[in-house]
């Protein structure tokens, strides 16, 4: 039996993540972070360095004597596939354990086509992306998957998703894990894209929603730091909340669709072709509004004043510090952020909006990838997944 002093700690875990802020450190730094004793830091450090979660990272300056020597995270050490499927679109990704995209491939297959369909396309992808960036999948420590749909967290299940036919209560990981026989965690597109611009854009804030409006439009909720999934995992699905009548916004008192019915891309679509501007779709708004077309722009505007209806009751409940507008019809423009912020601001009470910011998304097309890698890392990395793999190199 290995000796006290020789042994890996069951503890390594919990120092590695002292290691995730990219920062090298010295075992005397280390020492000093935790309390524990030197004997318990090397035996930890050293147990960290057999997995190659970490490395040595040069020496650090002298106060005399022989130089202390630093360690750092290595993100390289394994990988991990993101998938991002979108109602028009899917990505996917090999990437390393800081998020970093090593490769990429995308395809223009739709949701509707079916989780065989779009899932096979994800599992050939993933596979010739890890041969192309020459790692093998000993390395790989899980998949993270993105749908435009409500997801039944714990299980990964698509629940009644309205633009995903034939994918309700469709088993993703178990398919997913025939292929590749590691964790596969699933959880709706929009979950994924806040915990994509959290991290990269505002990784110092601790409170921030990331509204979706596309084809349909969603929420995903960050509070105290964490990303809030509810009780089953539909948390943040606004697009199907009714809109509030007011005095600014006339609508038929029977009139009682709800927000992704009046203010996604295909209700905008739709009213301006009964307006007499024939728009088929999303990318026919899009290109409308980026063209300069009056009554688009006044229709997009338009839609961002009941999305900041919503929001406005959003805001006072939940208290946010930054509110983040993406998706295809953000992107087409300013008019559709200007409608939010006109009544974000004019309905929550002033307490809530004093240092609220409202802003348009920052990392654009790879923050559903981003956040997806983000979701595996967080298990993979996690105290007791280290353990784990201290454990086996036992």
């Amino acid at each position: 039996m290995a000796s006290a002093n020789t042994a890996p700690s069951p503890g390594a875990g919990e120092l590695f993540q002292f290691f995730r802020d990219g920062s090298a450190r010295t075992k005397a730094e280390l020492i000093e972070l935790t309390g524990l004793s030197r004997t318990t830091v090397s035996a930890r450090v050293d147990a960290l360095l057999a997995t190659g979660l970490v490395t040595p990272a040069g020496e650090a300056a002298s106060s005399g004597g022989r130089p202390p020597a630093r360690v750092a995270f290595n993100p390289d050490a394994r990988v991990l596939v993101a998938v991002d499927l979108g109602a028009t679109h899917g990505t996917t990704a090999v990437c390393n354990l800081a998020g970093r995209v090593l490769a990429a491939r995308r395809t223009e297959t739709p949701i509707a086509a079916g989780p065989l369909e779009v899932l096979g396309w994800a599992t050939r992808a993933a596979k010739e992306l890890l041969e192309e960036t020459g790692r093998d999948m000993s390395e790989l420590v899980g998949v993270g998957i993105g749908v435009p749909g409500p997801v039944e967290h714990a299980t990964g299940r698509p629940t009644n998703p309205p633009i995903m036919p034939g994918w309700d209560r469709f088993d993703i990981p178990g398919y997913i894990a025939e292929t590749f026989p590691v964790p596969v965690l699933v959880d709706n597109d929009v979950n994924l894209l806040a915990l994509g611009e959290w991290h990269s854009a505002w990784p110092h804030v601790d409170d921030l929603v990331f509204i979706k409006v596309s084809t349909g439009i969603g929420a995903g909720i960050i509070a105290g730091g964490e990303l809030q999934r509810g009780a089953q995992g539909s948390a943040g699905d606004i697009g199907h909340v009714q809109v509030p009548r007011s005095r600014d916004l006339p609508r038929d008192p029977d009139d009682e669709r709800d927000l992704e019915a009046i203010a996604s891309g295909p209700a905008i679509a739709q009213w301006l072709t009964e307006q007499g501007v024939p728009a088929e779709g999303l990318e026919d708004v899009v290109t409308l509004v980026r063209s300069g077309h009056p009554l688009a722009i006044e229709a997009t505007r338009q839609a961002g004043r009941h999305v900041g209806e919503v929001l406005a009751m959003l805001v006072n409940l939940l208290n946010p510090t930054v509110i983040v507008i993406g998706g295809s019809v953000a992107r087409a423009g300013e008019h559709l952020l200007a409608g939010v912020r006109e009544v974000v601001y004019r309905r929550s009470i002033p307490l809530a909006t004093q240092h609220l910011a409202i802003v348009q998304s920052q990392v654009g097309t790879q923050a559903g990838v981003l956040g997806a890698a983000i979701m595996v890392t967080q298990q993979a990395l996690s105290v007791e997944s280290v353990n784990r793999l201290v454990a086996e190199q036992r």
